[in-house]
C-alpha cells in the first residue's frame, strides 16, 4: 500500500463506473459493444451535472476504457478507487466472472463508511444497476447482501435491464427515467455518507470479492479408485496410475475417466474440477454443499473395509447433489469373473441410494452397469444435471413460515367421546396434532430410524401386501436417482 495522494482542495469524483469489457463478435467489422457502456457514463455524468454544484472542468465520474493493461493503468484504477464517492457496478453474468471487476470491489469495500448524520442508516456506497437481468442467476455473497430495490428505477428497467433498454427505442422514454433517477440515487448516496479517502493498494495484487465461478456452474468431480502401490495382488495395476484420479477402466480406450468426465461436463457449460474422493467425503456427509458433484466410484475399492465404510457413511448422508456413476468395464477379464462379487458390494453398501431411487434413472444401459466408455457417455449428463437440480433445490432460500398442516377429520373421530377430546369439549375436526393427513386407510409406525412407514389396508388385489416406502408407484417421475451403472432393486 502506499499513502493517501489525494488533495484536500480537490473536488472528488462522484462515482466509480466498474463494468465487463464484452471482447468483439467474432464478424469482421463488428461494432464495439462497450460503446453502450460509454454511452451511460456520458449520460450519467451529465445527469448527476444536473443534481449537484460539480465546478466545471472537474470529472464527475470515472470510468475505465484501457482494458486493465499496463502499470500505468493499474496506478489510475487505485487512484479512482480510493478516491470515489460511490460505486456504481454493473451487473452481468460477465461481471461476476470478472477477476478485475472483484478486484475493484474489493478495493472499493476496504474503505469504511459512516452515515453523514445521526438520521440517515445508509452503511454502503454501491449503487447497483442492473445491465442485464440476473433473475436466473446466482449472485455472490457482496452482492446478495447488498439491500436494493431495482423497481425504483422503473419495471421496465427491473425487468430487462438498461442495456435493453439503451438498444431499444421502444424503451426510450424509460431508458431516460432510470438514467435520471440513476442519477439521483448516486447523489443521494454521496450526500447520506462519509467513506473517507482511502489508501492506494497495489491493484494486481487484490484478490477479488466474487467467487467467480457460480456455484451452480461448477462441478466437483471426485473419484474413489486405488492408486498403483495400492491395488491389491489380484488386480491388475494397468488401469491404475500414480494418482486416485488417474483411475482409467475402460483403457486402452479414451483417457483416464476423471479427464474424460471433465470434458464431458465442460461441454454441458460446467466449470469442473477433479478430487480425491477420500479428501471430499467428510464435508459432503457434513452437509457442506459447495457445488453439484459426480463420485466415479471403482467398485473393486469396495472391497477394503476402510472405504466401503466411507461410502457407506456418504449413502447414509443422502447427499443428493453428488450423483454416482459406476464404470464397470466389461471387457476386463477381471471385472467379469467377479461382477456378482462386486455387485452384491455396491448394492449392500449403497442400499439407501439404490431403494430411494427410481427406475428411470437407473442407468442409459439398464440395471447392469456401464461397460463401455459409450455407454458412460451417454450415462454422465443425466447424472450432472441432476446433482445440478438437486443443489439448486438444497440451496433455495426457505419459506418465510411453514404451510398450514392438511385438515383431517380422522383424528377427530378417533378421539374418545366419538368426537369429543378428553377434556370433554366437542374435538376441532380440523385440529390434528400429529399432522395426520386425510384417511386414506393407512396406520402409521416409525423405524428405528426416524421414518414413518405407512402400511397400506388396501393395496389393489392384495390387502396383505406392506407398501414399501421407496418402491416407484410411477407418480412422481424424476424423483430420485440411482447410482448410474448401479445394479438397481432386485
Amino acid at each position: 500500500m502506499t499513502d493517501r495522494g489525494w488533495d484536500e482542495d480537490d473536488a472528488r469524483p462522484y462515482f466509480f463506473l466498474s463494468y465487463a469489457h464484452t471482447p468483439k463478435a467474432g464478424a469482421r467489422g463488428a461494432s464495439d459493444p462497450n460503446h453502450w457502456v460509454r454511452q451511460l457514463y456520458r449520460d450519467l455524468c451529465e445527469a448527476v451535472l444536473q443534481l449537484t454544484t460539480v465546478p466545471d472542468g472537474v470529472a464527475v465520474g470515472f470510468m475505465d476504457e484501457s482494458m486493465h493493461q499496463g502499470e500505468l493503468w493499474a496506478e489510475r484504477l487505485s487512484d479512482e478507487l480510493a478516491t470515489c464517492r460511490v460505486f456504481v457496478p454493473l451487473y452481468s453474468p460477465r461481471y461476476f466472472n470478472s477477476v478485475p471487476c472483484g478486484q475493484e470491489w474489493h478495493a472499493f469495500t476496504r474503505r469504511p463508511v459512516y452515515p453523514a448524520n445521526l438520521d440517515y442508516e445508509r452503511t454502503s456506497g454501491i449503487v447497483p444497476v442492473l445491465w442485464a437481468p440476473m433473475s436466473r442467476y446466482r449472485l455472490p455473497n457482496v452482492a446478495s447482501e447488498l439491500q436494493f430495490n431495482h423497481t425504483s428505477f422503473g419495471p421496465e428497467y427491473a425487468t430487462e435491464g438498461l442495456y435493453a433498454l439503451m438498444k431499444l427505442s421502444y424503451f426510450r422514454s424509460a431508458y431516460e427515467l432510470a438514467v435520471h433517477r440513476l442519477a439521483a440515487r448516486i447523489v443521494q448516496v454521496a450526500e447520506e455518507t462519509v467513506i473517507p479517502v482511502g489508501r492506494r493498494l497495489e491493484f494486481n495484487g487484490l484478490p477479488s470479492a466474487f467467487n467467480v465461478t457460480a456455484p451452480t456452474k461448477q462441478l466437483r468431480i471426485s473419484v474413489l479408485a486405488y492408486h498403483q502401490n495400492e491395488v491389491p495382488g489380484d488386480r491388475s495395476p494397468d488401469y491404475y496410475g500414480e494418482r486416485r484420479t488417474d483411475w482409467h477402466p475402460y483403457q486402452p480406450v479414451g483417457s483416464p475417466i476423471a479427464q474424460h468426465a471433465a470434458r464431458l461436463a465442460r461441454q454441458l457449460g460446467f466449470q469442473p474440477t477433479v478430487h480425491e474422493f477420500d479428501d471430499e467425503v467428510e464435508s459432503i456427509i457434513e452437509g457442506n454443499a459447495e457445488a453439484p458433484g459426480l463420485l466415479l466410484l471403482d467398485r473393486w475399492t469396495l472391497r477394503d473395509p476402510r472405504r466401503r465404510e466411507l461410502v457407506r457413511r456418504f449413502d447414509r448422508s443422502e447427499a443428493a447433489w453428488v450423483s454416482i456413476l459406476e464404470p464397470f468395464n466389461g471387457d476386463d477379464p477381471e471385472c467379469a469373473d467377479r461382477a456378482d462379487e462386486l455387485g452384491d458390494l455396491s448394492d449392500e453398501t449403497l442400499r439407501i441410494t439404490r431403494r430411494a431411487s427410481r427406475p428411470s434413472f437407473l442407468g442409459a444401459t439398464g440395471p447392469t452397469g456401464l461397460h463401455t466408455l459409450e455407454d458412460f457417455d451417454d450415462a454422465l449428463p443425466r447424472a450432472a444435471m441432476k446433482a445440478k437440480y438437486a443443489f439448486e433445490g438444497r440451496t433455495r432460500a426457505e419459506p418465510e413460515e411453514p404451510p398450514p398442516p392438511r385438515p383431517s377429520l380422522r383424528e377427530a373421530f378417533r378421539r374418545g367421546g366419538g368426537g369429543y377430546g378428553s377434556d370433554g369439549a366437542q374435538a376441532d375436526p380440523f385440529d390434528d396434532p400429529d399432522g395426520g393427513d386425510q384417511d386414506n386407510g393407512s396406520t402409521g409406525n416409525t423405524n428405528g430410524n426416524g421414518r414413518t412407514h405407512r402400511r397400506s389396508r388396501n393395496t389393489g388385489n392384495d390387502p396383505h401386501r406392506e407398501h414399501d416406502p421407496y418402491r416407484d408407484d410411477g407418480d412422481e417421475p424424476d424423483d430420485g436417482m440411482a447410482p448410474l451403472g448401479g445394479r438397481g432393486p432386485r
